[in-house]
């Protein structure tokens, strides 16, 4: 089996691996919470119910007005600030899931702009990740020079502790921002920040909800845009590193497959020819027969002259199998 085969097999392993050990985890963890507020909503709709009167149907109809009435909260969601904060999260596939078209015009545009704008999105992002990368690159250079290091050169691993720095400064730097204008925990804002940049986007959490804040603080609006859009631009840069490490490990294996696979070992009488790999129409036969091919060298022999030595183990050994093979 090629060394590919075999990482990828194993890739896929560990993938579903580690599917299970998280699938273990949550349930551990969320499982037993999860009932006990069941058990509390319960008891409170049932308490409510019985306290008003309420039917079942009535109950139905004010579940719905308050889910729908949630997103009305910050304000008009479709004016364009909301609907350029919409844009932005279907381009960067952040897809909080807090406001969504309920026309079928809408919903027909969404996929349509979507299918153009995410490949966009995806292009931009990396070549401001590349940019990036050059920048920092740039920085590491001067800096060693500047520190007088033995090498002045920007390792692959110099730029991924540069952008690893970089990510944990806007995260952290976000989070408190968030915690102040949301009202949120500073470990909830954290929360929200790294699923935003990660692109997971549950929507337990989302900005600009609150407040009416779409309309009434348009600068707390750019600064959420903004670090979206430079937040997920640096997270990039981080995937380029990635992605060309694992590129430059594929192209070393093909490079390794290939060279081993170019010379074959042929056992005839007890001895070991090594030779390279040749198509049809570079073998020669001795004998009357097409069984290696039609064409000869002027020497008459198999192999042609410009064979180099060290990939027969001796001439003259090889010379003589092959005559005694042919006839």
């Amino acid at each position: 089996m090629k060394r590919q085969n075999v990482r990828t097999l194993s890739l896929v392993v560990c993938t579903f691996t580690y599917l299970l050990i998280g699938a273990a985890v949550f349930d551990a963890l969320e499982s037993d919470t999860e009932s006990k507020r069941w058990e509390v909503l319960s008891d409170m709709k049932n308490g409510l119910v019985r306290k008003y009167n309420i039917t079942p149907e009535d109950y139905h109809m004010i579940e719905i007005v308050i889910i729908e009435n949630k997103p009305h909260k910050a304000g008009p969601q479709w004016k364009f600030a909301g609907a350029f904060y919409f844009a932005t999260v279907v381009l960067a596939m952040i897809g909080y899931g807090h406001s969504t078209p309920v026309t079928v015009g809408g919903k027909a545009f969404c996929m349509a702009y979507a299918m153009v704008g995410i490949p966009l999105g995806l292009v931009m992002f990396q070549s401001i990740g590349e940019r990036l990368n050059k920048f920092a690159s740039v920085v590491i250079r001067r800096a060693k020079c500047y520190l007088r290091c033995n090498t002045t050169e920007a390792t692959e691993m110099n730029l991924m502790f540069a952008t690893g720095m970089l990510s944990s400064i806007i995260i952290t730097t976000g989070a408190a921002v968030f915690s102040r204008y949301e009202g949120w925990s500073y470990f909830d804002s954290f929360y929200y920040c790294f699923v935003t940049l990660t692109t997971i986007g549950f929507g337990d959490y989302v900005a600009l909800q609150n407040d009416q804040a779409l309309t009434s603080k348009p600068g707390y609006v750019a600064l959420s845009l903004v670090f979206i859009l430079f937040g997920l631009a640096v997270v990039a840069a981080s995937i380029n590193l990635l992605v060309l490490r694992f590129m430059t490990m594929q192209a070393e294996e093909a490079r390794e497959e290939d060279k081993d696979g170019s010379k074959t070992v042929i056992p005839i009488d007890g001895h070991i020819i090594a030779s390279r790999q040749r198509s049809h129409e570079d073998q020669a036969s001795v004998c009357s027969c097409n069984c290696l091919g039609n064409k000869t060298y002027e020497s008459g022999a198999l192999l042609p002259p410009t064979v180099p030595h060290h990939e027969l183990l001796d001439h003259s050994l090889c010379t003589e199998l092959i005559e005694r093979a042919s006839v």
